[in-house]
């Protein structure tokens, strides 16, 4: 029973006993019963009165309880002109007034940091309270190579490649470094927060790909331009003096005069052989800015396929370009693209060795270059050195091949990966999509 039907329950009691009273009174005592009459008004207005000061609060408070459930902070009341009721509307008004301020002070927070978050470069992952996946980034979905929609539900230890591994062990306030293919390089961080009253934990991955190339770069190139300098000064004047040895030779006995030209030979191109090794470093480290121009990708491709033709007939490999007649013209620095794809298509070709295919194919939407070979695959040792300057599997490898590709290809803003398929081929895939990206037909 509410306290309102309990009130009027009471009213009506009372007034019956007291119209019981004045009924005995009306044939006994005709000026009590009038007295009795004009009390019982005057108990029936101050009735209605305490009713309407009683009742009126009951039904704004129980107006503002619904208003506050509703989440309507909206809701105000203006003074009635009762003190202890104006004092009830005030507080409540100014409670109102504090709730909608930090309503709208955390929803613009909220939003501020939900915009935050999705315009970092850093890739978060946000995890819900049974350590799942709840909302991502497109930082992330651009690291992790999937979108949004795959993602969310999955628990971090379940990420495909390497990335589950490297966020199975990760532990808050003690980030882990992760390189993959080679080439891209992260960071990853974890800690957590408060979502009412539990704990929550998120991920934070930052990408130092370029940071440490950068580094590395700065590091080799003084040390490469240091080595340059002195041994091509020592070269120099040995391979002058080694000329000037060629003077002697008839003053020399008849039979030792051969071996002393053929020891003068050996020596004088070994020093050239030197010079060229440190050179090739030197132009690695002098790599110019890359000048793009309009190119036909098809006629650059074929090409290299006709200046490699004699190396893969001796060797039996065989060569698939799937390439349209229809010209695929492409903005990029001719010179600087022709010696990376060679570099990447000598690499196939010496990674089949013997009897063995290599297919070329390209997409104009988006466009893509895919070189695939059909030798062994990649170990995982060896994924994650690719790209490592001065790496090589060869024996007698420089390892500045591949750091010549990452260097061209990083600098006209091409996305690329060196991968083992499912399949079990090898492939190498340029996205050669940038904002100066223009396609002829295909």
């Amino acid at each position: 029973m509410s306290l309102r039907t309990k009130f009027l329950l009471f009213v009506t009691i009372i007034h019956a006993v007291l119209i019981a009273l004045a009924a005995q009174l009306r044939t006994t005592n005709p000026v009590l019963f009038v007295a009795a009459e004009a009390l019982l008004l005057v108990s029936v207005f101050l009735t209605a009165q305490l009713y309407r000061g009683f009742v009126r609060p009951f039904q704004l408070i129980a107006a503002g309880t619904t208003a506050i459930q509703a989440k309507d902070f909206s809701m105000k009341f203006v003074p009635v002109g009762q003190r202890e009721m104006d004092q009830l509307i005030d507080v409540y008004n100014r409670m109102i007034d504090e709730l909608r301020h930090e309503r709208v002070s955390q929803h613009e927070k909220s939003f501020l940091l939900e915009r935050l978050i999705q315009a970092s470069p850093a890739g978060v992952l946000i995890l819900d309270f049974e350590g799942r996946i709840e909302s991502v980034n497109q930082a992330a979905e651009r690291f992790l190579g999937q979108a949004a929609a795959a993602l969310l539900g999955q628990a971090p230890a379940a990420l495909p490649g390497a990335w589950g591994p490297a966020l199975t062990g990760l532990t808050e306030n003690q980030p882990q470094g992760l390189r993959l293919s080679g080439l891209q390089t992260y960071r990853a961080h974890a800690a957590h927060f408060f979502d009412r009253g539990f704990t929550r934990r998120f991920i934070v991955l930052e990408e130092l790909t370029q940071e440490l190339i950068q580094q590395e770069k700065q590091s080799y190139g003084q040390l490469i331009r240091m080595m340059s300098h002195e041994i091509n000064n020592s070269i120099g004047a040995i391979n002058s003096i080694l000329h000037s040895f060629q003077h002697y030779r008839p003053q020399l006995d008849p039979a030792d005069q051969p071996d002393f030209a053929q020891a003068l030979e050996v020596s004088i191109a070994r020093n050239t052989q030197l010079a060229n090794f440190i050179a090739n470093f030197a132009r690695l480290v002098r790599l110019p800015a890359p000048t793009p121009q309009p190119t036909d990708l098809h006629a650059l491709l074929r090409g290299i396929g006709r200046l490699l033709q004699p190396q893969s007939e001796e060797r039996r490999v065989r060569w698939h370009l799937a390439l349209p007649e229809t010209p695929l013209v492409l903005p990029f620095d001719g010179q600087q693209m022709e010696q990376a794809l060679l570099n990447i298509a000598k690499n196939a070709l010496e990674a089949i060795g013997q009897d063995g295919n290599i297919w070329v194919r390209t997409t104009a939407q988006p466009p893509t270059l895919t070189i695939e070979n059909d030798g062994p695959g990649l170990t995982p040792e060896v994924s994650q050195r690719l790209f490592t300057p001065f790496f090589s599997t060869k024996r007698d490898g420089q390892g500045i091949g591949l750091t010549l590709v990452r260097d061209v290809l990083l600098a006209h803003g091409f996305q690329f990966r060196l991968v083992t398929a499912a399949s079990g081929r090898t492939e190498f895939i340029v996205e050669m999509k940038n904002d100066l990206s223009k396609q002829g037909g295909m």
